[in-house]
């Protein structure tokens, strides 16, 4: 059986300071699912609908980022989807 290969997460950077606590979630969240989006189209998974939150949790693991909410999981879809595949 042929093993998963994992994937280096990105370096990250500093956020601006002062902002509320909602803004730095949703930004951290954004970006997650960007993340995520981008390795889903990158493996072939193009259709929004075919990208479950099974799917999208197990690419998680590979590429090294903490498990996604619910919500996160319907962020990703977004962005499949406004991708215009």
């Amino acid at each position: 059986m042929a093993t998963a290969t994992t994937i280096e997460p990105v370096k990250k950077k500093p956020l601006p300071a002062g902002l509320p606590r909602e803004w730095y979630e949703s930004h951290n969240r954004r970006l997650k699912a960007m993340r995520l989006a981008i390795s889903l189209l990158d493996s072939g998974t193009y259709d929004a609908r075919r990208a479950t939150n099974r799917k999208i949790r197990t690419m998680a693991v590979r590429t090294g980022v903490h498990r996604p909410s619910n919500v996160t999981c319907r962020l990703v879809r977004a962005f499949i989807i406004s991708n215009g595949a």
